[in-house]
């Protein structure tokens, strides 16, 4: 593997609209509040975005090398909130979640894997299966930074919601930001120097 270049650490957000920043003006988006907050903190870090809108984990998965090719030295991921909205099986979520992993481990990237849960209306038990699908990935990597719900404090309040109710407003990503800090820097600290 070829040495890499001096400077920032490259983070790879590797997700769907809650990475992409879906609804939100320029620079209000998770990728650019968090790259902001690390800076604050005095982390020398470049937050590539990886979040496609709509994606789900198959389609995080089918362009995972692509979202490679910037050669990222730690990763968030951040996928599956549109594997249960479509009622998805758990078992392909964890089978494409899994395959993610592994290629990120085959590269030496350290990883945060943020968990989701699904709507209520597919029922307690789709719900209950599809929340342990996150849960059992990451005890079965104790390498991981596991963070079990990416949207924790900000879904289901309307006050940091934007109408649609599934996506953060710019006071519900800054809130995110906030509560991911740690784990976000966790998962820094866990970076081979180049």
């Amino acid at each position: 593997m070829p040495a890499r270049a001096a400077g920032p650490v490259r983070l790879l957000a590797l997700g769907d609209s809650l990475t992409a920043g879906y609804g939100l003006p320029p620079g209000e988006g998770f990728v650019p509040r968090l790259q902001a907050a690390l800076q604050a903190r005095g982390r020398e870090v470049r937050v590539l975005d990886g979040g496609v809108s709509g994606d789900t984990t198959a389609g995080g998965l089918a362009r995972l090398d692509w979202s490679l090719a910037d050669d990222p030295q730690a990763a968030i991921v951040e996928l599956g909130g549109n594997d249960g909205l479509r009622g998805l099986p758990p078992a392909e979520t964890r089978r494409n979640l899994a395959a993610i992993l592994d290629r990120l481990a085959a590269r030496r990237i350290p990883v945060l894997l943020s968990g989701m849960l699904a709507p209520p209306n597919l029922g307690a038990d789709y719900g209950r299966d599809f929340q342990a699908v996150f849960h059992d990935l990451a005890r079965e990597r104790p390498g991981l930074v596991f963070d079990p719900f990416f949207l924790e404090g900000i879904a289901g309040d309307a006050a940091l919601n934007q109408a649609d109710g599934i996506h953060p407003n710019p006071r519900g990503v800054e809130r995110l930001v906030a509560r991911i800090l740690p784990a976000v820097e966790a998962l820094l600290d866990r970076v081979t120097p180049g």
